[in-house]
């Protein structure tokens, strides 16, 4: 009897969690073409492939209201945003890995999700273009700095929660570190960022597993279009190498191995020294003719653990292998990468990577690139006007930071249900500029 009530329980249980991974996962491979009839979305809009978001981790609707400051709402924003002489334009800021900062606004500034009331925002959205603008030379880390502290002291409502309902997009590597004094005034917030790793060389990682959201990457627009691309996919018969790396050494081990490791086996890897100018620099279509031309695509971290090229490989068509061991990937409450991706240890890449790989049939290749063609749209930046995106993505996340209730050590509430400081004046006479902690 006792083992029966031991057993029985498990076995529900495994039989359960099975019917629900099958259920609400949209990409396994028993699947693939049938819609979710129990996964309800916005109306009846669907994913690639006839498949709907699912209800793991999200509910089943989307209602959440974002506020977006605007420019010349707050003194200092249109400094984080065009430099300190406003020289940086903002179209010059969609390209490459920073791209996010750009349209993640411009997505928000015309999403049916927007709310011009501060009243009744379940979020804020701080706009910033800084990455950007501080490659660009329109503003220096001090510059940075003082612009963030500056903008967030007039704001009553970061004030009222200590931050914790507003939204700060960082898109590079060095995440919130751009903003030096982010654990000071932005600890409690949500950021926004590709770089998840806890165990960066500062020793002090600004991702919090329980607020913060991982986002995509921003791939090139060419590659993502609905329409005629860059470039197309080839068919894998069609292939010169097994597997590629395409990037700059860095003076990274990873990166160096897999540069030495083509050196040895130049008709099953490649990887040419990339160049960022002169004649031998790869244009934007020349570069994705070389990422299609391989089964496998190599994503060796760099300067931190998150790589683009993960994110590029879908939209090639080849099989990305994660060389990161800690990275973090965007939607993993939906997305089983295990079934559209390999990650090897980055302590193993050498002849027997290679072995591995050459060991796949191309069956069995083919069956992770069609699972990837299934989801690849979670890394296109688009409206929230199509039910797949990695802006309907990030919103459906933002929905599951959002609360009733907020407040701050500065924050205090009356029997009536009224908000005050701690003199005692009530939220609606609050009157900025204000200290920050």
């Amino acid at each position: 009897m006792a083992k029966q009530t031991t057993t029985t329980p498990c076995t529900r249980t495994h039989q359960i969690g099975a019917l629900a991974l099958i259920t609400i996962t949209f990409f396994t491979t028993r699947l693939l073409n049938q819609p979710l009839s129990h996964s309800p979305v916005l109306g009846s809009d669907r994913f690639e492939g006839g498949l709907r978001w699912p209800e793991r981790g999200y509910g089943g609707r989307l209602d959440v209201k974002v506020y977006v400051y605007e420019e010349d709402e707050i003194e200092g924003i249109k400094v984080l945003l065009y430099g300190r002489d406003g020289s940086v334009k903002a179209d010059a800021c969609l390209k490459g890995q920073w791209g996010t900062q750009v349209k993640i606004h411009r997505l928000l500034l015309k999403s049916r999700f927007r709310t011009h009331k501060k009243a009744e925002a379940d979020l804020f959205f701080v706009p910033s273009y800084v990455k950007c603008v501080r490659m660009m030379g329109g503003l220096n880390d001090k510059e940075i700095n003082q612009a963030y502290v500056k903008v967030l002291s007039q704001m009553p409502y970061f004030r009222l929660s200590g931050g914790r309902d507003h939204i700060f997009v960082f898109p590079s590597g060095a995440g919130a570190h751009l903003f030096k004094s982010w654990a000071t005034y932005i600890n409690r917030s949500i950021i926004l960022t590709p770089e998840g790793d806890r165990t960066d060389k500062r020793d002090t990682s600004a991702f919090n597993t329980w607020k913060d959201i991982i986002i995509p990457g921003n791939v090139d627009d060419g590659m993502t279009n609905n329409g005629v691309r860059l470039v197309e996919p080839l068919p894998l018969s069609k292939r010169k190498y097994l597997a590629n790396y395409l990037g700059r050494a860095q003076g990274k081990l990873g990166r160096l191995q897999l540069i030495d490791l083509a050196k040895q086996f130049p008709d099953k890897l490649e990887s040419p020294e990339l160049k960022f100018s002169g004649p031998e620099k790869l244009g934007k279509t020349d570069y994705f003719l070389h990422l299609r031309n391989a089964k496998f695509c190599l994503a060796p971290r760099g300067e931190s653990s998150w790589t683009l090229r993960f994110y590029e490989s879908f939209f090639v068509e080849c099989v990305p292998v994660l060389l990161s061991d800690q990275a973090e990937l965007p939607f993993q409450n939906v997305v089983d990468y295990s079934q559209i991706s390999i990650k090897w240890p980055s302590s193993r890449i050498g002849t027997e990577l290679l072995e591995y790989l050459e060991s796949i049939p191309d069956k069995h290749i083919e069956e992770m690139i069609a699972r990837g063609r299934k989801v690849r749209c979670l890394w296109v930046y688009a409206p929230d006007s199509e039910p797949c995106t990695a802006f309907t993505g990030i919103l459906w996340e933002l929905q599951r930071k959002t609360r009733t209730f907020h407040h701050s050590p500065e924050t205090f509430w009356l029997h009536n249900g009224s908000i005050v400081n701690r003199d005692l004046v009530e939220f609606h006479k609050w009157r900025p500029p204000m200290p920050l902690p």
